[in-house]
């Protein structure tokens, strides 16, 4: 019978995908520290917050050690979210009193799906954007790319999309908690840290009417005044990073985790002038960056908390590199409430 050796394969390969299956498994259970974490999943945490997401994209030439810096107008939003278990679910909405730089920074139309799962073992962060309508931002120095900066010309027919997962395997989480800083439903009682390591993937393209370099832009050989009007990159990167929060006077706290990872990416340059598209492999740097601050105890928390991600491709031209980033900016007020019975 022919098929007999492959049924043998298969029984004799079964023993080896339940040791391996039995290993990860080990890996992902969970055991808490009680006098560094306390747990507050079976409760119920309600919350209300304020956030800003946003994105952004630079085009640097490092011969002339200059760059393009363009930029959405973002909205802020206020929301209300409840967690439960390993449910949390959060309400966003615009209001339209404190978003009304529309004439000042160009209008923006935009979806954004960011999901940060903060599990126990692990930390996963998926992103899926489009924004369409940017404008050129002047030079300034800010701590974060969160905020806007001065406009200097604008470009509503630019847009993009993105799809990204970064996912981190935490491996002190019987003494570290992210889940206290970024989630609300544990409570970090003592300072601890802990070692990351994991993988992502990231997926984005922007494009526009004509030349992302503007017209305007007197630099000249900037990226060698390559007209281009899209660009479009797939990068892989492995990375590794350290978390750490330190908790004063039992109740306070500040959480800070930078990660770093490297790797390969693709990048395809488009022309509307019908000449061939420009293609290259090239280097892939991506870090993330989280800070959160603000008080935390066994009901109650009131904090700001910040994620930021950041790839950066060297694109198919001499010396240059393009960055795109992502991220999130909250204030967070929670509380939690003890249950009588479960609610599910």
């Amino acid at each position: 019978m022919k098929f007999l050796p492959a049924v043998m394969l298969t029984v004799c390969m079964l023993p080896a995908r339940v040791a391996t299956a039995q290993k990860i498994l080990q890996l992902l259970q969970v055991k808490n520290d009680s006098s560094y974490i306390e747990d507050h999943t079976a409760d119920l945490t309600l919350r209300l917050f304020g956030s800003r997401k946003y994105t952004y994209y630079d085009m640097a030439d490092r011969n002339l050690k200059e760059r393009v810096r363009y930029r959405p107008n973002t909205a802020n939003n206020v929301g209300f979210g409840a967690a439960y278990k390993f449910i949390n679910v959060n309400f966003a909405f615009n209001l339209p009193f404190i978003n009304n730089d529309d004439d000042k920074y160009g209008k923006t139309k935009f979806l954004d799906l960011q999901a940060h799962l903060y599990l126990r073992k692990l930390v996963v962060d998926f992103y899926g954007q489009y924004y369409k309508g940017y404008y050129e931002a002047q030079p300034e120095k800010r701590i974060s790319n969160a905020f806007t900066r001065p406009p200097a010309s604008f470009r509503p027919d630019i847009f993009n999309t993105d799809l990204g997962l970064h996912v981190q395997y935490i491996f002190n989480d019987e003494r570290f908690s992210y889940r206290a800083a970024f989630m609300q439903n544990e409570y970090q009682k003592k300072s601890a840290g802990s070692f990351l390591a994991g993988g992502e993937v990231f997926s984005w393209q922007l494009r526009g009417d004509s030349a992302l370099i503007p017209g305007s832009l007197n630099m000249p050989g900037f990226l060698g005044d390559d007209p281009f009007k899209g660009t479009y990159t797939v990068g892989f990167a492995a990375n590794a990073g350290y978390a750490y929060t330190l908790v004063l006077a039992k109740y306070f706290f500040v959480t800070a985790s930078v990660s770093a990872g490297a790797g390969l990416n693709h990048t395809r340059l488009r022309y509307s002038d019908g000449r061939p598209s420009t293609t290259g492999w090239g280097w892939q740097v991506n870090n993330t960056v989280r800070l959160a601050a603000g008080y935390n105890s066994s009901y109650y928390f009131i904090g700001l908390h910040y994620t930021d991600m950041i790839t950066r491709s060297n694109a198919p031209l001499p010396r240059a590199h393009q960055v795109f980033g992502t991220g999130n900016l909250r204030f967070s007020i929670a509380r939690r409430l003890v249950l009588k019975k479960p609610l599910f």
